[in-house]
């Protein structure tokens, strides 16, 4: 008895020649107009008027003193919210309970809410007529206008990244891991650091750099609560800005070439990330194929 022929498998569709070479042509460009262009520009202008000019402007007290800000506000920023993204996403993922939902609502709302109406609520909040600025004027604490509002502003809009990028990740492993290690008579304490933080040390990893890069080049929300003064409360997005104003432009594309810099580092890191992970999980997806 013969067995019952099986239906040839439809010819896969695909475009001709020409429309692929189309919109890969359009892809091209539209990155080169977009991105390529628009990097080299920044530094064709940083240095059009020579490697003098470009140092004086980047050594320039004012400038040094804005990228220290810049720098010390993603210092405190990134440890606080790798801290809150690892307990948030380790409550969600792991556990059930009541509030759940408000809670990935909560942090999703800097994604949904616009960075200067952030800046805007920490004045509400801790200016001199906000809602605790007469508490926080007679204990001669300074929130608005002075470095600490900036480290808040920062905070906020950087909530999500470490967090969104952990709790998919530790819903999909699961919690049979450290189930079994406590069965086992381990610690909460030794069930996190010898189970769940290296299976979720790369994520984590990938979410702090993403984390960093938004704390460097954060703009709105640190305009409104900085109050643009001149070695105190400008950091180097800020102080791009006001050089521009200025008709500087020389110094303020020096300036914006180390933001640039900053960039590329943070995407170098990134690619190096992800191309980790990609190769940690190509053995596991074998195991199972």
């Amino acid at each position: 008895m013969t067995a019952p022929s099986r239906p040839a498998p439809a010819a896969t569709v695909t475009e001709p020649p020409w429309v692929r070479g189309l919109l890969l042509a359009v892809a091209l460009l539209f990155l080169l107009l977009f991105l390529v262009v628009p990097l080299a520009a920044v530094f064709y202008e940083a240095f059009r008027k020579g490697a003098g000019v470009y140092l004086a402007a980047i050594t320039d007290p004012y400038a040094l003193e804005a990228i220290r800000l810049t720098l010390f506000a993603a210092a405190c920023a990134v440890p606080l919210n790798m801290l809150f993204g690892v307990v948030a996403a380790w409550a969600i993922a792991k556990f059930e309970f009541r509030g759940k939902s408000v809670l990935v609502t909560l942090i999703d709302l800097p994604f949904a809410v616009s960075p200067v109406i952030a800046g805007l609520l920490f004045v509400l909040l801790f200016g001199a007529q906000g809602w605790f600025g007469p508490w926080l004027k007679a204990q001669d604490i300074k929130v608005i206008f002075a470095v600490p509002g900036i480290v808040l502003a920062t905070v906020f809009v950087t909530v999500p990244f470490v967090a969104r990028e952990l709790i998919p990740l530790m819903q999909a492993q699961g919690s049979e891991q450290e189930e079994a290690a406590l069965v086992l008579g381990a610690g909460g304490w030794v069930t996190f650091w010898r189970i769940t933080l290296p299976n979720i040390k790369w994520g984590l990893l990938y979410g702090v750099v993403l984390c960093t890069a938004r704390a460097l080049g954060e703009f709105g929300a640190v305009s409104v609560v900085s109050g643009h003064v001149r070695g105190l409360t400008n950091t180097l997005p800020l102080h791009v800005e006001i050089l521009y104003n200025e008709y500087q432009f020389a110094a303020a594309f020096a300036c914006a070439s180390l933001l640039t810099l900053f960039a590329l580092v943070i995407l170098a890191i990134k690619t190096l990330i992800e191309r980790r992970t990609a190769r940690q999980r190509r053995p596991s997806s074998g195991e199972t194929a």
